[in-house]
């Protein structure tokens, strides 16, 4: 991609005003037209939201959409929209213990409520707060009893596919578990034992630097260092690993950019988490210095492949090595084309990625990354990525759910999907959009695990 050494958050501020008047319409219309016995909504089909079954791991990036547009705009609409939605459909979340993806649902639900009240954004009350933080607990817990040990020390959240898989997507997730360990709880385990969900969540993203993400040293014929597995395979015995594998991607050897983009964006924020942590919790996993040394290598790798692999304006195409690239000609060199014949771009992951590629800017004071960042957010947050159709329920535009299942929506005439929209991409835009907003504005820096009160 082409890094504009120019922009300035400030020159975005046009661009989310703009994002948060469309998000105004498109969630009220899911809001008033969605019926949640049917499921979670995941993508849209010809412009209406739809649910396909799999995992229910979207639900909380609906109301968490609600949420953000109140954190933007401070109407109560949303805010009433997405407490009440919380309540009154999200607790089998909670307990779900059939899914690795407690983050997404739950911290962008009861998480970003607490966040907001802890900021003062929301009044002050004890019973709704208590009901939020024992909702967080609950959930960190649930997740992390999802553990499979690794032969060689530590373990990892298995994913929905048991506990033989590790998922790349889950190092951002995972921060269901930070909530939780900030809140002063732990998961109690057999004959009480006390299972700390910060030494889980450490020795999770260790897993996931380790066996996830590459550095060119050799792992394997096709190690570049920054290409991400989407899935670990180990061997439940005896925890042994035995080979990467790819569940979304085009194949356990090639990069499937909405999992770059989750380790991109989780890396880096847990090392902004690591901040609030004592020395003395990160003594047994080595010290504070090596494990920030360990996530920091990994946020770095994947950032730098994704500039590298990315589309001139900074949108990547599905898969770095799908089978049809090679037909779009001097693909990294030009702009990216949702309409191409070949290969469907996907947005949803660079609104993931280049959240990642801010915090990680800032983190390390790298003007680079953040200047990379701020180049794929102004792609995004105009056309064709941005959705002005009012007719359309989705805000962002062109994303990929499964393309090797074929689930994403081809329109007529056209040979690839293009067109659509998925929660996590309408969502992770607008939690993108609230990052700016406040950047922009000079407002609270946005975490999840807040502590102003």
């Amino acid at each position: 991609m082409k890094i504009d050494r120019s922009i300035e958050a400030a020159h975005l501020s046009p661009h989310v005003a703009k994002l948060f008047r469309i998000s105004a319409q498109k969630i009220r219309s899911l809001n008033t037209s969605w019926n949640p016995s049917q499921g979670s909504p995941v993508f849209t089909v010809y412009g209406k939201y739809s649910s396909r079954g799999w995992t229910e791991w979207t639900q909380g990036f609906q109301f968490g959409s609600a949420i953000l547009q109140f954190d933007a705009t401070g109407d109560t609409e949303f805010l009433e929209i997405g407490r009440q939605r919380t309540i009154d459909v999200m607790a089998p979340h909670l307990t779900h213990t059939g899914v690795h993806d407690h983050g997404f649902n739950n911290v962008s639900t009861y998480g970003n409520l607490l966040r907001l009240m802890r900021e003062g954004r929301l009044e002050q009350n004890t019973g709704e707060r208590n009901f939020y933080e024992v909702a967080l607990k609950c959930s960190g817990a649930v997740q992390a009893m999802r553990w499979s040990n690794i032969a060689t020390g530590g373990g990892y959240i298995y994913s929905f596919n048991g506990p033989h898989s590790l998922f790349v997507d889950t190092i951002r997730t995972v921060r269901a578990l930070a909530v939780a360990h900030q809140l002063g709880h732990v998961l109690l385990g057999e004959n009480d034992r006390r299972i700390s969900l910060l030494d889980r969540l450490i020795q999770h993203a260790q897993a996931t630097a380790r066996y996830s993400v590459y550095y060119g040293e050799g792992r394997d014929t096709w190690d570049v260092r920054g290409r991400v597995a989407h899935e670990s395979i180990f061997n439940p015995n005896d925890g042994n690993y035995r080979c990467p594998n790819s569940q979304q991607g085009y194949s356990p050897y090639t990069t499937w950019t909405r999992g770059l983009a989750w380790a991109m964006l989780g890396f880096a924020e847990e090392l902004e988490f690591l901040e609030f942590i004592n020395d003395e919790e990160l003594t047994a996993h080595g010290g504070r210095a090596a494990v920030v040394a360990e996530m920091q290598k990994a946020a770095e790798a994947t950032c730098d492949f994704y500039i590298a692999n990315a589309a001139l304006d900074g949108i990547p195409y599905w898969d770095t090595g799908a089978p049809a690239l090679e037909k779009i000609v001097d693909w990294r060199d030009k702009p990216s084309d949702p309409f191409n014949d070949h290969e469907p771009v996907d947005s949803s992951a660079a609104a993931i990625a280049a959240q990642g590629l801010l915090r990680l800017g800032r983190y390390l004071k790298n003007d680079t990354y953040c200047k990379a960042g701020l180049t794929v957010a102004r792609t995004l947050f105009a056309e064709p990525y941005l959705s002005t159709d009012p007719q359309h329920q989705g805000l962002l535009l062109h994303s990929i759910y499964h393309r090797p299942n074929g689930w994403d929506t081809i329109p007529a005439g056209h040979r690839i999907p293009s067109g659509e929209a998925c929660m996590w991409g309408d969502y992770h835009a607008m939690e993108l959009a609230v990052y700016l907003q406040r950047l922009i504005e000079n407002k609270q820096y946005l975490a999840f695990w807040s502590t102003q009160s």
